[in-house]
């Protein structure tokens, strides 16, 4: 019977676990799968390019704290998805990506699309280094057992994208329905560590003991889905808070208390705040390379003579960059709540410093006196500076951000205050290019009544405008601001400091500076989009493209000055030896 098709009974499985969405693309080898879905109660989310589908399902698993499913045809359709696949991978963010796959009896003889170089039927193995496993099912009886391994897999631990792929004749096979039915008697979420109370006491005492200690958070925490048990924390012991990029909105940016992001793109009161601490509690951080000043001790943390106290969910990540005193492997939301509880008794006032709140303070609004001559400024193209103030002063706390890279993630780590935890979605470990416009799909689709607003460069927009399809096909209005330098802008701005020339990474027409007219791109598509001509037009087309509840594209034409930077990065010392040079303006 065809309910008992393994295609079929694919989709109930899915249904009974909750997915609501897939994210993908057809091909001849999964529209035996795609054909089941037609009646089901998962949308499927249909795209133009399977870039556009895995960053997508990205930002939408980011979005709803939920494992997302990415459907993909083989070879090509694979490969395509494969960047999406590895951002998500290195942001240890739950993927499951279902694949068609060539027959499995045709396996060696070179069918279509088959990569088979260096072994038969081998296109599974091209996520082999960046997923946490790739199955490939050669047993429909095996597929049921494995579909419930791979959610499991993706969810537990550190979370991350599994691959499956499915030959398109197992697709089509039938399998004793029992099979799948035996799948749901296994639990659907796994307990997770917690940290005892003896430890728990170590670290408060060393909190108490310590005399200038700092806690440091990371992505970690929007994982765990920990930002209330991080806030109860911090209320109780009341230390400073900086953040890693991937952290930001762990704490609210106006709690006074939070610090703000360290490294390269870190303020020099940040980063000397960190380096000066006697004791850093890290939890759910990596302490990547931009964060840590490339891990030199001069600039962000001076690790081992600040003492490290490290919880993560993931032990590999103990000891990878700095040494730890005390190395906790733990669920980062289990052991906040422990650490609270424990702080209440040993620490039942906290140890506040209300001299470091008033530096704080200062410090803060010396910096933003120190940028106010580019967020008043008229210029146009704009500044951005300016963009980023009226993108904030127009949104509601909780609307989501998403960004590329360039100008919109630099800028937003260091100048763009993020209220609620989860609203920043941002590239950090691949630091992918073409990430944030089709990710914003995905949180938008994943919370249809949240406002939803993409910056991004147009060097990262014009990657992938065929999303703007989809934005119109499944009525996802999101708003893309293209905040549009005519340049790969942050890497003009370091090839013109350290070579003195741009090229290559600048836009360009016979001499003159080129962009296409994004605005008119998205008109083509069925978008609503507006190319500014003033500064004065930005916040009233903003306004006007929310209000909409249209997808909507502006074009904002944007002077290409560099983020400011305190930090270090250690590129810069590789281009240019002995010097302290780091970006440059390109006009």
């Amino acid at each position: 019977m065809s309910q008992q098709l393994v295609s079929h009974q694919l989709v109930t499985f899915l249904e009974d676990r909750g997915v609501e969405h897939v994210f993908g693309l057809c091909g001849h080898t999964n529209i035996a799968f795609l054909s089941a879905l037609e009646d089901s109660s998962i949308k499927f989310v249909n795209v133009r390019h399977e870039q556009v589908a895995s960053h997508a399902a990205d930002g939408y698993a980011r979005a709803k704290k939920q494992t997302a499913v990415m459907l993909s045809h083989v070879g090509p359709g694979l490969t395509n998805a494969a960047t999406g696949v590895a951002n998500a991978a290195l942001d240890s963010i739950p993927m499951v990506v279902i694949a068609g796959d060539i027959p499995s009896h045709f396996y060696g003889k070179h069918p279509h699309q088959e990569i088979n170089l260096h072994a038969d039927a081998a296109q599974y193995e091209v996520y082999r280094p960046f997923v946490k496993r790739a199955w490939r099912v050669d047993r429909e009886d095996l597929l049921p057992e494995i579909m419930e391994k791979a959610f499991q897999l993706a969810e537990s631990g550190r979370p991350g994208p599994v691959l499956v792929s499915v030959p398109m004749d197992i697709f089509s096979k039938e399998v004793d329905p029992d099979r799948f039915a035996r799948q749901k008697q296994h639990t659907k979420a796994l307990h997770k560590p917690s940290i005892d109370d003896e430890t728990a006491k170590e670290i408060v005492q060393k909190l108490i003991d310590a005399k200038d200690p700092v806690l440091y958070v990371g992505g970690g925490i929007m994982l765990a889905n920990a930002a209330e048990e991080l806030r109860a924390f911090v209320n109780q012991v009341k230390i400073p808070v900086a953040y890693s990029l991937m952290g930001k909105g762990a704490v609210s940016d106006d709690d006074p208390l939070t610090l703000g992001m360290t490294g390269f793109w870190g303020t020099k009161f940040i980063n000397d705040k960190c380096r000066n601490a006697d004791l850093i509690v890290a939890m759910g951080t990596r302490f990547t390379e931009a964060d840590s000043s490339s891990w030199e001790n001069e600039y962000t943390f001076n690790i081992p003579e600040t003492k490290l106290i490290h919880v993560d969910i993931d032990s590999a990540e103990i000891g990878r960059n700095y040494p730890a005193e005390l190395g906790v492997v733990a669920d980062v939301k289990q052991a906040l709540t422990v650490l609270t509880r424990v702080a209440k008794e040993l620490l039942p006032e906290g140890r506040l410093d209300e001299a470091f709140v008033e530096q704080s303070r200062k410090e803060k609004d010396e910096f933003r006196k120190e940028n106010e001559h580019y967020i008043y400024d008229d210029a146009f193209p704009m500044q951005p500076q300016r963009i980023l103030e009226e993108v904030r002063a127009t949104l509601p706390r909780d609307a989501f951000i998403t960004t590329d890279v360039g100008w919109n993630k630099n800028g937003v780590g260091q100048q763009f205050p993020v209220y609620e935890p989860g609203t920043i979605l941002t590239p950090g470990g691949f630091c992918t290019m073409g990430f944030g416009a089709p990710a914003a799909l995905g949180a938008k689709v994943a919370h249809p009544d949240r406002i939803v607003v993409s910056l991004v460069g147009d060097g990262g927009f014009g990657q992938n405008p065929a999303l703007l399809a989809t934005a119109v096909e499944e009525n996802i209005p999101v708003v893309w601001v293209v905040m549009n330098n005519s340049a790969f802008g942050t890497i003009a701005g370091l090839q013109k400091a350290h070579y003195d020339t741009t090229f290559g990474t600048v836009f360009k027409k016979d001499g003159e500076s080129y962009s296409p007219n994004f605005a008119e791109i998205a008109k083509a598509y069925g978008v609503e989009g507006i190319k500014l001509t003033s500064a004065d037009q930005f916040k009233p087309a903003l306004e006007e493209a929310i209000q909409s509840g249209k997808p909507f594209v502006l074009d904002v034409p944007m002077i290409n000055n560099p983020v400011p930077t305190a930090g270090h990065w250690n590129i810069m010392d590789i281009y240019s030896p002995n010097k302290k040079v780091h970006h440059a303006s390109v006009q």
